[in-house]
């Protein structure tokens, strides 16, 4: 989590780089990802060639009350186990406010929670959150490859290594942008993706959830790449995917190529596969060259309370991405106003919420039910549209 970019695909890195060297981890990071890229492709034309049917739009609809259910658990969630200090919550509070009313960027944000973190370990460690401490006893890790006293099979990188690392990453990211350049048109379209979504890894930093906010301000508001109701709906299939919630990111980039070149499929596809190459490239440095050097960072107070003020901005992220969706669940017209509230939506909304929190339904389980909602509230919509046509006509 001290490192940017998506933490579950680098966590799948740093164990194939524990027990393979650097091959093994390009191997299970690049491994993490494609499946859900590949399903998000599909279910992404799905989209865009079906979901003007209505009883495919109306699937969809039925997914977003359960997506926005699923964003206020994890928002509940995290904020119990990071909001442990007062200078938590404090920060988590200025977090939301800075993004929501001020349109303030999420690296501001970070950085300036990093610089606090630094200041108050010099001056007042004692505000500082520190780690907790191990529940109960240790469990017996004599078997594990991996475990609390492992050490990294590679030496920490000094200057050479990390040169070359740098330079050979460098090189993988010029790569593709000679050919958006001569053969395809548009090159500043281009140029704006690639750019974005590099700069999006880099201000990953405590999960999915801290970038998702960033990426649907950007892409929706100020780049106008894809409206508020489809990174709502993009949000939903990502969660109906195996893989890293960030993949949702894939889902932008390809509405965004599809958008901006008029509905082409092939953009469309392009966009998505230049945005997840984008997105997921850098975590391969930040992992080979940043992870010998955080594992010596254990134990040592100011870093971990940096951390911990890190994860309080992650919750207040995380509040402004559940305003943010959640407008477009209760109002899907766009306009806030009490006459303009979707009743079935909120009480889907409410429901989702009680069986994930009180019955322990599952992620999968939920969605096949949302899905079922949203078709009986369709045929009941036609069914009310026929029976009034009818009496019309009688």
């Amino acid at each position: 989590m001290i490192l940017p970019g998506p933490e579950a695909q680098q966590l799948a890195i740093y164990i194939g780089w524990k027990l393979h060297g650097k091959w093994g981890g390009v191997v299970a990071g690049t491994l993490f990802v494609l499946p859900s890229m590949f399903v998000l492709l599909a279910l992404s034309v799905i989209y865009v060639r079906l979901g003007n049917l209505p009883w495919i739009a109306a699937m969809f609809d039925g997914l977003k009350p359960a997506g926005f259910a699923l964003v206020v658990i994890a928002l509940q969630r995290v904020a119990r186990s990071a909001l442990r200090r007062p200078i938590q919550s404090a920060v988590a509070g200025a977090t939301f406010a800075a993004m929501f009313f001020f349109d303030v960027s999420l690296l501001l944000v970070m950085l300036g929670a990093v610089v606090l973190g630094t200041a108050l370990g010099m001056l007042r460690p004692g505000l500082l959150p520190v780690p907790r401490e191990a529940d109960g006893e240790e469990s017996d890790e004599a078997s594990c490859y991996i475990r609390r006293n492992s050490v990294t099979s590679e030496p920490a990188p000094v200057l050479k290594p990390a040169v070359k690392l740098i330079a050979i990453i460098l090189l993988l990211w010029l790569l593709p942008v000679p050919a958006f350049y001569f053969f395809i048109e548009d090159f500043h379209f281009w140029k704006s993706l690639v750019l974005f979504f590099t700069k999006t890894a880099f201000v990953t930093i405590g999960g999915s959830y801290t970038v998702i906010p960033y990426v649907a301000q950007v892409t929706v508001s100020k780049l106008h790449w894809l409206t508020r109701l489809q990174m709502m709906d993009g949000f939903a299939l990502a969660e109906t995917t195996p893989g890293p919630l960030i993949i949702v990111v894939a889902f932008v980039g390809f509405m965004a190529g599809y958008n901006h070149f008029h509905g082409s499929l092939w953009m469309g596809t392009l966009g998505l596969l230049a945005t997840t190459y984008y997105t997921f490239l850098p975590c391969f440095l930040f992992v080979f060259a940043g992870a010998p050097l955080v594992e010596q960072t254990q134990g040592k107070p100011t870093i971990q309370g940096v951390l911990g003020l890190i994860t309080a901005v992650v919750v207040g992220a995380i509040l402004d991405l559940t305003l943010f969706l959640g407008k477009a669940v209760a109002f899907p017209s766009g306009t806030v106003a009490l006459r303009r509230l979707d009743p079935i939506s909120l009480g889907w909304v409410i429901l989702s919420f009680v069986l994930l929190r009180r019955f322990k339904a599952t992620v999968v389980h939920l969605i096949l039910l949302s899905v079922g909602v949203g078709l009986i509230r369709y045929l009941c919509s036609a069914y009310n549209k026929s029976v009034h046509c009818f009496r019309l006509v009688g």
